[in-house]
């Protein structure tokens, strides 16, 4: 095998693990979430964390096996639109009458911190990408964990401070401001 495949083999192995460590964790969250919003939006993340887990196993195998880098991983799509926007969605619906507890607040900011690592680690990958196709893969996955870590930090906000968020997210104009 090639350094170039041997390198991306190693990227895989690891991103598989930390795909693997997101879902435990959105798995617990699930569990223990005292709101209904927060264990939908965990739900969705741990869906989208096993979808992850897909396509890399796919492309694993696929490279392991002496084939390059190809565009089969693109068919392994999450079964929902983007999560940002499917949060506001819902946030929109519950409205400014909710509640969170303490560990509620402790999951999100976990799972701020995993999305964070896992932007940072396939941004890493990226500039060593040469392979075209290898780059769009690592592309995607920036972007969809980017998805992740705006929908964690928007629902953060709204747990927090429903007001605040309906503010900067409904666009309301302040009297007197």
């Amino acid at each position: 095998m090639s350094n170039g495949t041997d390198r991306s083999l190693r990227m895989l192995s690891t991103a598989l693990e930390m795909e693997k460590k997101g879902k435990s964790f959105y798995e617990i969250a699930i569990s223990t979430c005292q709101n209904e919003l927060g264990r939908e939006i965990f739900q969705m993340m741990m869906k989208d964390e096993g979808m992850h887990m897909d396509r890399i196993k796919n492309i694993y195998e696929a490279l392991k096996a002496g084939e390059a880098w190809s565009e089969k991983w693109k068919s392994i799509k999450p079964d929902h639109k983007d999560l940002g926007i499917l949060f506001k969605e819902m946030a929109s619906a519950h409205g400014t009458e909710i509640t969170a507890k303490t560990s509620d607040l402790e999951a999100l900011d976990i799972g701020i911190d995993l999305e964070l690592k896992s932007i940072s680690f396939y941004q890493q990958h990226l500039a060593k990408a040469v392979d075209p196709m290898e780059r769009e893969f690592v592309d995607q996955m920036i972007t969809e964990e980017r998805s992740h870590h705006a929908a964690l930090s928007d629902m953060k906000l709204y747990f927090s401070d429903p007001a605040a968020w309906f503010v900067e997210h409904e666009r309301h104009i302040l009297d007197g401001v």
